[in-house]
């Protein structure tokens, strides 16, 4: 048997594998340098970056749970500017595909971050909608079809580069606001975003977590974020980065069954810095072992 193909396309972008890095448990990669190859990995999502820099929400901002992560870190990170200047160009030393998580808390924002990296040589934008609307009273604008719609259509109109949109699972019905994306003008999604959730300590009796809520990873998620990339997949015509507590090549295979095109590795990253390039082996040993030569036999052959 030849070699198996793993190279993908996402929204035009060719990628060498699907394994992509998913936003804010891999920094910047330069972390993930003396445990890995970063160039072996079809894609790195940066942290999400904000027009100025921000320190996060305060401590305690992370709680185990079982089988999962919380976190409320409050997209901690140096700013659009320092991003452009100091991380990627040491980013692009790496034979991988550049995607930078956009996060605004209005739209006039999410457009300013748009045009500003529309000349710089990253791959593609994902908007990350899952952030508080400020003017509207603290709603995510991924929570509803409408809001989603409006500013997905206008970070569309002001940037040249592939948009994925991040759609969030604290919503009533996925399948609409991936829709709602579709219609606005994205060129794919990415699914699911952490799941809100909370934990108590019972001897304080107070929340654990400063922020009192954060968003739940890791695989506890996995069957609602593989039931929910399923659901979107069967609505929608565009490519999917689907993650949710994947770590490891089975639950790979699973989201590519389910739909997904691409395979956003999260929470495993945080619990073994070689996760990225382990799940990408274990993929390959399927494929060989199931005499399949071409993943795109995998991508929505779910048999139902």
């Amino acid at each position: 048997m030849k070699m198996s193909n793993l190279a993908v396309d996402i929204c035009g972008v060719k990628l060498k594998n699907p394994i992509i890095a998913a936003s804010g448990t891999f920094g910047f990669g330069e972390a993930f340098t003396s445990y890995m190859d970063i160039s072996r990995i079809g894609a790195i999502t940066v942290t999400g970056i904000t027009l100025e820099p921000r320190l996060g929400n305060p401590p305690p901002r992370i709680a185990e749970t079982p089988s999962g992560i919380l976190n409320s870190v409050g997209l901690q990170n140096p700013g659009i500017n320092y991003f452009l200047d100091a991380e990627l160009p040491e980013l692009r030393k790496y034979d991988t595909a550049i995607i930078v998580n956009i996060n605004g808390n209005t739209i006039d924002e999410y457009c300013s971050l748009a045009r500003i990296l529309d000349s710089h040589p990253i791959d593609l934008i994902e908007l990350n909608i899952s952030c508080p609307n400020v003017k509207e009273g603290g709603l995510a604008f991924g929570a509803h079809p409408d809001t989603v719609y409006e500013v997905t259509k206008a970070v569309k109109a002001n940037t040249k580069k592939p948009l994925i949109v991040k759609l969030t699972p604290n919503t009533s019905d996925i399948r609409e606001t991936a829709k709602a994306a579709v219609e606005a003008g994205c060129d794919g999604l990415s699914l699911i975003n952490t799941l809100l959730g909370m934990a108590i300590d019972i001897k304080k009796r107070r929340p654990i977590l400063a922020n009192i809520t954060g968003g739940l990873s890791g695989p506890a998620i996995k069957p609602i974020a593989l039931r929910m990339v399923w659901e979107v997949a069967q609505v929608v015509d565009v490519p999917i980065v689907g993650m949710g507590g994947i770590m490891d090549g089975t639950d790979a295979v699973e989201f590519l069954l389910a739909g997904a095109t691409g395979i956003g590795v999260g929470t495993a990253n945080l619990v073994d810095p070689t996760a990225c390039v382990d799940i990408l082996d274990e993929l390959k040993d399927y494929m060989i072992e199931n005499k399949i030569e071409d993943i795109r036999d995998l991508i929505g052959a779910l048999r139902i």
